[in-house]
């Protein structure tokens, strides 16, 4: 015969090994929700209210954006050879995805790492919710901000130099 406390150790292990995979599913659905919604965040086209990057950027015209020519120039990346230049043009997603205009081979980037949206006469930096963050001049990028000539974009291994001009 079993020993009753053998049996009810038995199945509280068993209601306890329940409730963590319960546990875990449901924070991985709750994962993917999230991922989900920031997927159909608007895309490059959009624009956000002025406050959104504390920058209040009068309108440009089409030739002061055309004479901007913004575009990353690659510092080191996996993948890719240091001096490549890739143009910007109205904005432009970071990762390593099938949807990102610029594809990165570094394992510490996400599929949908960082999007570059034009914004009036400026080009704005912005994360989009990734696992190891994104870096602007060696900080780590707390919301969207604006680009400047010179400034150093990194995700992972994969740095960058934001250029304007011919």
């Amino acid at each position: 015969m079993t020993d009753p406390v053998s049996v009810l150790l038995k199945y509280g292990f068993l209601a306890v090994l329940y409730l963590f995979l319960l546990w875990v599913s449901r924070s991985a659905l709750k994962d993917l929700r999230r991922s989900n919604a920031q997927l159909s965040a608007p895309g490059p086209g959009w624009d956000a209210p002025p406050d959104a990057t504390a920058m209040h950027a009068s309108p440009a015209s089409a030739a002061e954006l055309e004479a901007l020519d913004p575009r990353l120039v690659v510092e080191r990346a996996p993948g890719h050879t240091a001096g490549m230049e890739y143009e910007i043009g109205q904005g432009a997603v970071l990762g390593r995805g099938d949807q990102a205009e610029i594809r990165l081979e570094d394992p510490f980037a996400s599929s949908r790492h960082a999007r570059l949206v034009r914004q009036g006469s400026a080009l704005v930096l912005e994360d989009l919710g990734s696992t190891n963050g994104t870096y602007l001049n060696e900080e780590l990028l707390g919301g969207p901000q604006p680009l400047h000539p010179g400034d150093r974009v990194r995700i992972g291994d994969s740095e960058f130099t934001y250029m304007e001009g011919g």
